[in-house]
């Protein structure tokens, strides 16, 4: 959608899409920074005073959006206090995502690094089912292939996920949150605090 350093001529809202931001190596190796769904926005630089941005924007699961152009938006957002204020909670929630996600991939095994983001997809996902390669999700982490593959396999053996080629089904939600690190929790619960209305989609 965008590439680091672009100027921000329009903002999009996915209604039913996911999409990866995320920073980018000179090398070209990458790591996700967050998600972004139908509870947010991609484009927040353009009302928080920038121009442009240091991350990536990637659809990662393709759905609609609604386009707005950013001038139009930040007219709005000066003049329009409860937008102000609901734009305002959306970007320190995505400002919690990206500082926790940070935390997780430095100190969390792959396998739990692995759950957070699989559970993170699916919140912004219509079922219960990723279209997602071992390839992607290794972008998304910031590590080989073959690790993805070796916690998918362990997270299969247990019963909480079925995966076949590019595609990932969830089978036990539940367990999976068990399984995993206390990062998801963090992002999700300060989603909930600060935006609830999103609960209502």
């Amino acid at each position: 959608m965008y590439e680091s350093g672009a100027n921000f001529f329009y903002v999009y809202f996915p209604l039913n899409s996911t999409v990866a931001l995320h920073g980018l190596t000179e090398s070209g190796d990458s790591s996700v920074l967050a998600l972004v769904g139908r509870e947010g926005v991609v484009g927040v630089s353009s009302f928080m005073g920038g121009l442009s941005t240091t991350s990536n924007a990637t659809v990662l699961a393709g759905g609609d959006f609604l386009r707005v152009r950013s001038t139009d938006l930040l007219s709005e957002f000066e003049n329009s206090t409860p937008l102000l204020h609901l734009l305002l909670r959306y970007t320190q929630a995505l400002i919690t995502q990206m500082a926790q996600t940070s935390v997780c991939n430095r100190h969390h095994t792959l396998e739990k690094a692995f759950s957070r983001c699989l559970l993170l997809c699916l919140d912004r996902a219509p079922g219960n089912e990723l279209r997602l390669t071992h390839e992607q999700m290794a972008n998304l982490l910031g590590v080989r292939r073959e690790g993805v593959s070796e916690a998918a396999s362990r997270l299969q053996r247990q019963g909480l996920i079925r995966y076949s080629r590019g595609r990932i089904e969830v089978l036990d939600r539940q367990g999976l949150e068990q399984g995993t690190c206390e990062c998801y929790g963090v992002i999700k619960t300060e989603y909930d605090r600060l935006l609830p209305m999103r609960l209502a989609v």
